[in-house]
């Protein structure tokens, strides 16, 4: 793992308000010991993110998910102020940006990506996922930008 990954996952846990609290009152070993553990489960995020075959980040007005198959990690902020999504892009985990889509009910209308990379025979109905390329052929129809796209480059 880079230093720098580590340096920017300890200040985020480092700033958390309880731990800072926890320091502000002299128990700094327990605050040492939550941000160690949060470092490790945010490091553990980061490795699934790069492993798995339909992990994806994705941006929207409601803010910023990390979908991991059974996991998501998620916060209200945009992309910018999530620094674990934004190490996991940076990282090479796919990029969905939707914040520029006008039709929020289309995207709401659109299947799952499929958990575990499988793909659903009948991608219609209730509950219905598709794979990761597929759903990102339907976003981008929609107008999201993409970025680290895992899709095969087609050549003209």
């Amino acid at each position: 793992m880079q230093t720098g990954v580590l340096r920017v996952l300890r200040a985020t846990a480092a700033l958390w308000w309880r731990h800072r609290e926890l320091r502000r009152t002299g128990q700094t070993a327990l605050a040492q010991r939550r941000e160690r553990g949060i470092v490790l489960r945010d490091l553990g995020y980061l490795k699934q993110a790069a492993s798995l075959p339909n992990a994806h980040v994705i941006c929207g007005e409601g803010g910023t998910f990390i979908y991991l198959g059974w996991t998501t990690v998620s916060s209200f902020a945009p992309i910018e102020r999530f620094p674990l999504a934004t190490l996991a892009v940076a990282r090479g985990t796919p990029f969905i940006d939707i914040r520029s889509v006008t039709d929020v009910t289309a995207v709401a209308n659109l299947p799952c990506v499929a958990r575990d990379g499988s793909v659903d025979p009948d991608p219609c109905g209730p509950g219905r996922s598709v794979s990761l390329t597929t759903y990102i052929d339907m976003v981008e129809a929609l107008g999201a930008r993409i970025a680290n796209d895992p899709r095969p480059r087609q050549s003209t």
